[in-house]
């Protein structure tokens, strides 16, 4: 890939995946707060400011080299998890998952709103617009809200992988009885070596991919 496809194509993915993660931490943040947590609101994490989010392996470097090494076909990033002290909810492992949750539900509403804005706004206008504009800012326009339903349904769906520190394995904390809930609690500090894992031996595809399908066929509907 040479450098003006590389440019183009962070162009059109960059502000869609800073956006995904800027909404799906702060929705975590939000959340949290709300159910008795300022952790996040002291901290400055409740701020849409894309800057405060980003980790510089997550949000930099993991993004660009999956741009350079898969030729521009798979970008993929995530930001600073926003700090939660369960010990501030009246209802410790409740108010987690439902906070836990925030996060893909946020990322399936920006994934809505990018299809709304395609059919809404980006199709009628190019029904109007002369074929110069069409070219250089509707047709941007309209790859960037595309790679945004991608990445908003991918992110969703990743973070729904029931393996604590994942927001899936925290809502499954939450829903589970006490005792096994305490025995999946004790594998986050191995939660991602094991993401990781799954990942590398697609096992992880047996979940993601009919996750993915079904919010798609779901954003289908609209």
């Amino acid at each position: 890939m040479d450098a003006s496809s590389v440019l183009r194509q962070l162009a059109i993915s960059a502000p869609a995946i800073l956006v995904a993660i800027t909404f799906h931490e702060v929705a975590h943040g939000y959340i949290a707060w709300r159910l008795g947590d300022s952790t996040a609101k002291a901290m400055g994490r409740l701020t849409l400011n894309p800057i405060a989010h980003i980790d510089p392996v997550g949000t930099v470097l993991m993004p660009a080299l999956l741009l350079i090494f898969t030729n521009g076909q798979f970008v993929f990033g995530y930001a600073k998890p926003v700090p939660i002290n369960p010990y501030n909810f009246k209802n410790p492992r409740k108010d987690m998952a439902i906070s836990a949750a925030g996060g893909p539900v946020a990322n399936i509403l920006l994934a809505v709103a990018s299809l709304l804005i395609i059919r809404l706004v980006v199709v009628p206008l190019s029904g109007i617009l002369p074929e110069q504009a069409g070219a250089t800012v509707l047709r941007p326009l309209a790859m960037m809200l595309q790679y945004s339903i991608v990445i908003n349904v991918v992110l969703a769906a990743f973070n729904m992988i029931p393996v604590p520190p994942l927001d899936g394995g925290r809502v499954l904390v939450g829903l589970l009885p006490q005792r096994q809930a305490y025995a999946l609690s004790r594998v986050e500090p191995f939660g991602m070596l094991i993401v990781i894992i799954l990942i590398v031996t697609g096992i992880a595809r047996i979940f993601l991919n009919p996750l993915i399908e079904l919010f798609l066929a779901l954003l289908r509907a609209f």
